[in-house]
């Protein structure tokens, strides 16, 4: 019980900070919060006490393809924050990311075949 109050405590602290540093005159701190492996490092703590190093190091390498979904998002909102409202960026940002994680997970696990 206290690990997962543990997660969701360092998840709320993420949260704390994404606001305060758009807040600050700092604001793009904001873009790089998110960053923070919190997530990454409870999945890897997860892997790496249950599972084999190989599967921690397999989680690592899907870690850095998933790198590519998150470049689409970003580049999709960089390039329509200028041309449509903040909500038509936002949903296609959001649409751009899981076309392309889909389009991910399929090479994945052609190049990766599960065992």
């Amino acid at each position: 019980m206290m690990s997962l109050f543990l997660k969701c405590l360092t998840g709320a602290i993420a949260v704390l900070l994404i606001t305060l540093a758009s807040k600050s005159r700092y604001f793009v701190l904001a873009g790089l919060v998110p960053l923070f492996p919190t997530f990454a490092l409870i999945a890897h703590v997860v892997v790496g006490t249950s599972r084999s190093v190989i599967a921690l190091q397999t989680t690592a390498l899907f870690g850095l393809w998933s790198l590519i979904p998150y470049a689409a998002y970003l580049s999709t909102v960089y390039f329509f924050s200028t041309r449509t409202s903040l909500s038509m960026t936002l949903s296609s940002a959001i649409a751009v990311w899981v076309v392309s994680a889909a389009l991910m997970l399929v090479v994945w696990f052609r190049v990766f075949p599960q065992q």
